[in-house]
């Protein structure tokens, strides 16, 4: 194959040996390097004109003018055929083919360079974490549990230890099955260990990438937790809503005394009441309000889209770009919906802010400020991750005083004001806490850079679990006894709140609360709200209500203490019923008119 190329005119003129006529020499190749000086092509004008290659004997270009003037770099033509002589072919096309093979070659030689870097990179030292061996490609997939997971993550600490890596899908996932590595890990070095994992279907197909549970650790994140801390994170904040909380509990004594044995709709309502009072300055006219359901509606969606490996799109974020149409592209239609709901509950609520504001009849609320976007999330976000929490303690402290009965009564409902007279109740809802804890596996935590922990390698990007659950329920070890971790509760099946109590020459058992509200910068912004509503809600009830096993044809039906799967954790549907202590209580629980 011999090529011509003038620089002037752009032609380029490729011909076989079989027409050695045209050529100077059969087959040969003359002048491969460009030298000023060397003669001239036909349609050359001077010497700075010269070819690269340089045929003697040329006649006229046979090629269109169009073709002659193809804007092809000559430094690019002439690196292909150094580099790579070209077969005998006949047609220019067979050129940008050559070309087209090189742009290959350079691409798989960048990612061999990119290869090279990662195997050669220096990263920290450090040994794999045991865990469950695992598939290639889908790696633990088929070993994560589908129920009472934390339970399973605990019962494998005896055979891998307190730290525990899955990999599901290429995605590290660390469950932490000690209170000293969790404090050690998500306190002390809170600083690469407070991102939170991406999930695409809540963050990017709904909307919900806003909310404080879900924020990475980024500046919106600080501004959004330090909004709620002004107006809920400490007790004398707190205390601001005390006649909301009395309020409120006093009215879901008086639904209680119509539904005695549907506690759950009562203590939801009162709860999002609450909270709506809190955020809006919103407080419903009727008992079956409009803002409450739907907010009640999206929290529950929220507690879907939490549910891990329930969306595969979380795991694979490229299925976002299938259509709704194709198979598996079901989930478009459900993110579609519950995007309209989402917008019900942020914007909607907010606009009944603006509306009382114009008005002048607005009450003093955490969205009234100017910044709009911001107080709108941090509303959301308390309403989203604090209206179940305390539904599903409830619910717990109800099955824990139809299983094991405590009395305590008066003739007046509680307040705040009987808080320290009352301790036990205190001392009570915290084994509560510790005995059905409302999220045992907690938020999950992501780091942000490689670390090194106990000579084991957290990789950057891991999804960090601390296992709530297993510290709470960890059984006691004497001095005595050997333990690879230390144990902190006594017979922690048993509902006791005498353990957190202390006697003379034995001490009492850590307070859960240490634990069950989070870890680090992520812990839980709403324990001190939680807490007072959790009291005042225990105490109201207890005040005016006995709380009874059910008996059903003369039989009692015993409560089973078994407790559902899941990221909100709640007990499983059991029977109990609650009936005024007497005809004084009744009396005084009637006279509470119903909003």
């Amino acid at each position: 194959m011999i090529i011509d190329y003038c620089r002037r005119c752009r032609r380029v003129r490729i011909a076989p040996p079989s027409q050695p006529q045209h050529w100077a020499a059969r087959g040969s190749r003359i002048n491969t390097s460009f030298v000023p000086g060397t003669p001239l092509h036909p349609g050359a004008k001077d010497t700075a004109d010269s070819p690269v290659f340089v045929l003697k004997n040329l006649s006229t270009s046979t090629y269109s003018r169009s073709f002659c003037q193809t804007r092809i770099c000559d430094k690019v033509l002439y690196i292909i055929v150094q580099l790579r002589p070209l077969p005998s072919l006949v047609h220019f096309p067979f050129l940008i083919m050559s070309l087209t093979v090189q742009a290959i070659n350079v691409a798989l030689a960048v990612v061999a360079l990119w290869l090279l870097k990662k195997v050669t990179e220096k990263k920290p030292l450090g040994r794999q974490i045991p865990g469950p061996k695992g598939w290639p490609i889908i790696g633990n997939l088929l070993d994560v549990p589908t129920e009472l997971e934390y339970q399973v993550f605990s019962r494998w600490q005896k055979k891998y230890g307190d730290l525990i890596q899955m990999t599901i899908l290429g995605q590290p996932t660390i469950i932490i099955n000690s209170p000293q590595l969790a404090v050690n890990m998500l306190n002390k070095k809170s600083a690469i260990y407070s991102s939170r994992p991406h999930l695409t279907m809540a963050c990017d197909l709904v909307g919900w990438r806003d909310i404080l549970v879900l924020l990475k650790y980024t500046d919106k994140f600080k501004a959004c937790r330090r909004m709620l801390h002004t107006v809920i994170g400490t007790r004398a904040s707190v205390e601001k809503f005390r006649d909301t909380l009395e309020e409120e509990s006093a009215l879901m004594v008086r639904r209680l005394l119509n539904e005695p044995r549907n506690f759950v709709g009562p203590v939801r309502k009162a709860v999002g009441v609450i909270i709506l009072r809190i955020t809006h300055g919103y407080r419903p006219t009727t008992e079956d309000d409009s803002l409450v359901r739907v907010a009640d509606e999206a929290t529950d969606q929220l507690n879907v889209l939490l549910s891990p490996g329930l969306f595969a799109v979380d795991f694979l974020p490229f299925l976002r770009y299938i259509p709704e149409w194709f198979p598996g592209g079901g989930f478009h239609k459900i993110a579609r919906e519950w995007r309209h709901t989402l917008f019900d509950m942020t914007d909607k609520s907010y606009e009944f802010v603006l509306e009382q504001m114009a008005k002048g009849t607005a009450v003093p609320n955490m969205v009234s400020p100017e910044e709009e976007d911001e107080i709108k999330w941090a509303a959301s976000s308390l309403y989203s991750g604090g209206a179940d929490t305390p539904v599903s303690a409830m619910s717990s402290f109800l099955l824990a005083m139809t299983a094991y009965p405590e009395v305590v009564g008066n003739d007046r409902l509680p307040t705040f004001a009987d808080r320290d007279q009352l301790p036990y109740i205190a001392t009570t809802l915290k084994e509560v806490i510790r005995w059905g804890p409302t999220t045992p596996l907690g938020a999950p935590h992501c780091i942000e850079q490689d670390d090194v922990h106990d000579g084991y390698l957290i990789p950057k990007g891991s999804i960090i679990m601390a296992n709530i659950w297993c510290v709470l329920y960890s059984v006691w070890c004497n001095a005595s006894t050997s333990c690879t971790t230390l144990k902190v509760y006594k017979d922690p099946m048993v509902f006791n709140p005498d353990r957190l109590v202390g006697k003379p020459g034995q001490p009492a058992e850590p307070d859960p609360f240490t634990f069950a509200f989070g870890y680090g910068r992520r812990a839980c912004p709403g324990e001190q709200l939680a807490q007072s509503i959790l009291f005042i809600f225990a105490a109201t009830v207890l005040s005016v209500f006995d709380i009874n096993k059910v008996t059903i044809n003369g039989v009692v039906q015993e409560p089973t203490c078994e407790f559902s799967s899941g990221v909100l954790v709640r007990p499983k549907p059991f029977l109990s019923e609650l009936k005024p202590r007497s005809a004084k209580a009744e009396a005084l629980i009637r006279s509470l008119e119903l909003s």
